[in-house]
């Protein structure tokens, strides 16, 4: 059983990640209560930045480390500094060097969609894999921040690392990845609203360590939330490609997500038709499932055109664990390749 004296000795030493500092330095905890029956420790911090990536990764280390020393169960709460503490410690202001920032090289594509359940992850995991079979330096924003997959689908087991103030992001086939599921805990839902979920995005993008990286990917939310308007409003120079599948619903209502890229000046650089058919191994003969026309019929909306049209089957089940990563052998992983070039293409036209 922790006593309050012990917590707060344990977390004196603990160093804020904005102005690294301890937070027996900054007067950071506010409020240490123990409930004896239940073995529960909560805790009440202050700290120089709220809402962000490092903050949840300061909770999570808090409470692994609080754990670790006898506690069953934490709760933490976090506020933010007063003004005067926060400009007594306050780091010397840097040139953005951000990816954000107006010498990043990086080349952003979005990949959106018009509702869920077209395989728009899938397509982002696959292509981001295909760019960096084909010598690119890639990442991933996973912004589907009620839906992320990636790390699952990319059979991601490890979380990020902290290098100083900065945050190191996973890296599996070649890719770095950012996702929200790093940072909650047992797949538990994210019940955030708007402003605080713009913050964590920012963060994703000003506060990770993403270093030289060609090509950053981001599987936007489906539809044109309030999420998918932020990203879209923070990269202006952006492209985007549009998944649908064959079905006319599907096409339709993807045409929304396509108007709205448009609309905020981003660059369509083409419609992959998802499920396009199913290919019997038997007889070889493609069976339409989910119908005829879809990606053309978006692609004519938007003045573009159809650059993948991808089969509906699993990887082989075989090599490194991931559950939705096409083998670069594979009838599809080949497919991803032939888009990624294409993509390659257009940015560098």
């Amino acid at each position: 059983m922790l006593t309050k004296d012990q917590v707060i000795a344990l977390l004196n030493p603990i160093k804020d990640p904005f102005l690294h500092k301890t937070l027996e330095e900054t007067g950071g905890i506010e409020q240490v209560t123990i409930k004896e029956e239940k073995n529960h420790v909560s805790v009440k911090l202050a700290i120089g930045k709220v809402n962000t990536a490092e903050q949840m990764q300061l909770q999570q280390e808090l409470v692994n480390l609080l754990k670790k020393e006898g506690a069953a169960t934490v709760g933490l709460r976090f506020n933010q500094l007063p003004n005067e503490v926060i400009a007594k410690f306050q780091p010397t202001s840097e040139a953005d060097t951000s990816l954000l920032g107006e010498g990043s090289g990086t080349k952003f594509l979005a990949i959106a969609s018009g509702k869920g359940g077209v395989g728009k992850s899938t397509v982002t995991v696959n292509l981001a894999v295909a760019l960096a079979r084909l010598g690119k330096k890639v990442g991933i924003i996973d912004a589907d921040i009620y839906g992320f997959s990636v790390p699952d689908m990319m059979g991601v087991e490890e979380r990020p690392t902290l290098r100083g103030n900065r945050i190191v992001p996973v890296e599996r086939f070649g890719v770095k990845i950012m996702s929200m599921g790093f940072f909650v805990e047992d797949n538990s839902p994210v019940i955030w609203r708007g402003p605080r979920l713009g913050k964590m995005l920012t963060s994703f993008f000003k506060e990770v360590e993403w270093g030289d990286i060609d090509y950053l990917l981001l599987d936007l939310p489906p539809g044109t939330g309030d999420v998918a308007l932020d990203v879209h409003n923070m990269i202006p120079s952006s492209k985007e490609v549009i998944v649908t599948t064959p079905h006319p619903t599907a096409a339709f209502v993807a045409a929304r997500a396509g108007q709205m890229a448009l609309q905020t000046d981003h660059e369509i650089l083409g419609v992959i038709e998802n499920m396009s058919f199913f290919e019997s191994k038997l007889t070889g003969e493609k069976e339409y499932v989910f119908g005829k026309g879809g990606g053309d019929k978006l692609a004519d909306a938007l003045q573009t055109k159809v650059i993948g049209r991808l089969s509906l089957q699993q990887p082989y089940d075989e090599g490194e664990f991931a559950p939705s990563v096409y083998q670069e052998d594979h009838p599809n992983g080949q497919e991803y390749r032939n888009i990624a070039a294409q993509v390659i293409a257009k940015f560098e036209e």
